[in-house]
């Protein structure tokens, strides 16, 4: 398909590498009284010839999710994070700092006045520009880096987090790809788009968080002290070669797992309908929409679904009949397991709802259904 422009470096040669049909605005969610039927659109990744960028194919749906409850998982990530930015001397003291932040949640601000950094606001200049799972959101990627970039003080550190393609790739994690998230980064398409808005890419920290992330430090190319690739960074573009991320044969693997994930995880509900024992499920996470949509899975097979955002109570999971559900009413319906949809949640819920599993019931791993063992409990 050419008639796409790259978001990034405005090429217009690429392939679909995924396309998940018609999907339901993964961050709209009806009041569970709307009958429906929800409206849908095409759900689509391309992948960008010129730079190797994937990035969703188009985007009609409008920006509505309810602000969910920050996991405590991201929380640790970002502590983590930030101590090992200070230890290699990239948060001096008095720098000035901007932060791009995710409309899921979270900030690092707190972390970094601790550190005695001082935040700046609207367009001003900054020493330490932070983007964590920000710059996904931006339909114009070139336009993005590009305001990031201009921001940037001489000598000065851009660190971007990301959840890196190379990870959904090799974990199969289709469902990564959702409707307003605009772009999947390989360490080298960024590194690229970096270097086109005259940054370069000078290391980089790996992080278990969603199956894999890193988080890339950059400066401008000009600086006369400025060093890099390191050898983390080296390493990293080798690894996107070897797993071939930037090319389509490399990612086009990520189609071959819709299917047979998702008639796993309706397999065992399935099982477990027939055998008698209930099940709920647990995040009603954007990347659950297109699961239980792939799958058919609809109330009968799974009746709800517990989530501590209280913006998402009283709704129910787009595309489906769904209802999502307090943690507190886990305990009260005594499930046989409970599902987990997002699996850097297991050890939180574990230690926040110990009675689930007093009670008997055992958390199950959605993502590890069909890919191994997936029982928590």
């Amino acid at each position: 398909m050419d008639s796409h422009e790259c978001r990034a470096c405005r090429a217009r040669t690429g392939e679909v590498v995924l396309d998940l049909g018609q999907q339901p605005a993964c961050d709209y969610f009806p009041k569970y009284d709307e009958p429906g039927p929800d409206p849908v659109y095409p759900l689509e990744m391309w992948l960008c010839s010129g730079c190797g960028l994937a990035q969703l194919l188009t985007d009609p749906t409008v920006p509505e999710e309810p602000r969910g409850a920050e996991p405590a998982a991201l929380v640790m990530q970002a502590a983590d994070a930030v101590a090992r930015v200070a230890a290699a001397g990239l948060l001096p003291a008095g720098a000035r700092v901007a932060e791009y932040g995710s409309p899921h949640g979270g900030s690092w601000l707190d972390l970094l006045t601790a550190r005695g950094l001082t935040p700046v606001a609207g367009a001003a200049e900054a020493d330490v520009i932070v983007d964590c799972f920000g710059l996904m959101h931006a339909a114009d990627q070139q336009e993005a880096i590009a305001e990031r970039a201009a921001r940037l003080a001489p000598g000065g550190t851009l660190l971007l987090q990301f959840h890196s393609l190379a990870a959904i790739v090799a974990q199969g994690q289709w469902n990564a790809l959702r409707h307003g998230h605009y772009a999947y980064y390989s360490t080298t398409a960024l590194s690229a788009m970096l270097a086109a808005a005259g940054l370069r890419t000078r290391t980089a920290w790996q992080f278990s968080l969603y199956g894999g992330t890193v988080l890339l430090a950059a400066g401008r190319a000009q600086d006369a002290d400025a060093t890099g690739p390191d050898e983390t960074v080296r390493s990293l573009l080798a690894a996107d070669v070897a797993a071939g991320v930037t090319k389509p044969d490399g990612v086009r693997g990520l189609q071959r797992e819709v299917t047979a994930r998702a008639s796993a995880v309706r397999a065992w509900l399935a099982a477990q309908r027939a055998a008698g024992n209930p099940v709920l499920g647990y995040a009603a996470a954007s990347r659950a929409v297109a699961l239980l949509r792939a799958g058919g899975i609809d109330s009968e097979l799974l009746p709800a679904i517990a989530d501590a955002s209280p913006g998402k109570l009283g709704l129910r999971m787009p595309g489906t009949d769904i209802p999502v559900i307090t943690p507190a009413e886990l305990a009260v319906r005594r499930p046989h397991a409970v599902l987990v949809f997002v699996s850097d949640l297991i050890p939180e819920v574990r230690k926040t709802y110990p009675e689930i599993e007093a009670a008997g019931a055992t958390w199950v791993d959605a993502d590890a259904l069909g890919a191994g063992a997936a029982t928590c409990g």
